[in-house]
């Protein structure tokens, strides 16, 4: 089976605390609501600390136009996305010896906060020694669902060609689709809940050469499910001026009835069940998303500490805070012969799942 031999993180520069959005928030948003307080205890119920992002925070007061946002995200994921990949490359902890960019086969790039043509990887492959042979995968739109989506494309990118080292890139610059001027609802939420992150995973097949320490996760299988005429429930409204954002009070409630049923037919199917699971890699969509998956799938607090540690320390990332999740898992040294339940969810809508077996 394919395999996840590294996973890296990278945090952009600028932390952000939890007060200091309320205060920006505040703000930008007291002239318009006569409830304003009551409305930023969304801030406090979110549970989160604090944040990365990849401006100073006085940027996010002033406007700013779709172009000067698309080439900020551009810039910072070139730069970002290069720091991620070397980091992943060259882990010490878990990789025996460094891999070198000319091993990889093929890379998957993941997002949704900005666009480019050529896309991020190309201009990465530009400044790193990736063989100009390797293949190119980019995935745009799945939102936080991608991260675990891009494991998923890995695993069968591997499957179909047993020898490949794959790496997967996900990078989110959330805080750059902030929209000042925008005074719903949605976009209340959002402030409270995203930010910017980037990860990067390497997956290879069953006939690498390369070699790892300790016990990996192995990918036995992988599903996905999309709920239809779901188009509302979260998302981009694309407009002149950027991304504004789409996010459903309903969220909590959709997944509390609908996760449930499809995460247990994806383990009946391995003639598994919830109690067989002993690592809940759970993508953190915010506090009411961690309690609507532990009711879905009869977990108790314990299993979602680590998402929930990442939500307070880094809040939602968008597709790469899974990988955030499954990093600290890997570093905590599973033992062989545990299995693990890779979950996210994300625009359609719709669900990504990941059966793991650490070995």
């Amino acid at each position: 089976m394919p395999k996840i031999l590294s996973v890296s993180t990278v945090l952009p520069p600028y932390e952000v605390k939890q007060e200091q959005a309320v205060e920006l928030t505040r703000s930008l948003f007291s002239n318009r609501y006569k409830d304003i307080e009551r409305l930023l205890k969304v801030f406090e119920n979110a549970e989160i600390e604090k944040r990365d992002v990849c401006m100073p925070l006085e940027w996010y007061s002033e406007p700013h136009d779709f172009k000067e946002r698309n080439d900020l995200f551009i810039h910072h994921a070139v730069n970002l996305g290069i720091e991620a990949i070397n980091h992943c490359l060259n882990n010490g902890d878990g990789l025996i010896k460094s891999v070198s960019p000319s091993e990889i086969d093929a890379i998957f790039f993941v997002s949704s906060t900005g666009i480019a043509t050529p896309s991020i990887e190309a201009r990465i492959m530009n400044r790193l020694p990736f063989r100009d042979d390797t293949k190119r995968i980019p995935i745009w739109g799945l939102g936080c669902a991608g991260g675990a989506a891009g494991i998923s494309r890995a695993y069968e990118y591997c499957k179909a060609f047993p020898k490949a080292n794959v790496i997967v890139l996900s990078i989110e610059l959330c805080s750059l689709t902030f929209q000042k001027e925008d005074y719903s609802k949605s976009n209340l939420v959002g402030v409270s809940l995203f930010s910017d992150g980037v990860a990067c995973a390497l997956i290879s097949g069953n006939q690498s050469e390369i070699a790892t320490s300790g016990t990996v996760p192995s990918i036995l299988g992988t599903t996905s499910k999309l709920m239809p005429d779901s188009e509302d429930v979260m998302g981009w409204d694309i407009q002149n001026n950027g991304l504004y954002v789409i996010f459903s009070k309903s969220i909590p409630s959709i997944i509390s009835t609908w996760l449930g049923p499809f995460v247990h037919e994806f383990l009946h199917s391995y003639h598994l069940d919830k109690d067989d699971i002993a690592h809940f890699v759970a993508h953190p969509g915010g506090k009411k998303v961690l309690e609507a998956y532990e009711a879905a799938m009869g977990f108790d607090s314990s299993k979602t500490e680590i998402s929930r540690n990442i939500l307070r320390n880094h809040g939602n990332m968008s597709s790469p805070t899974v990988l955030y999740v499954l990093k600290e898992f890997m570093e905590n040294e599973a033992a062989a012969g545990e299995y693990g339940l890779m979950a996210a969810l994300g625009p359609g809508f719709s669900g990504e799942l990941l059966l793991l077996k650490w070995e």
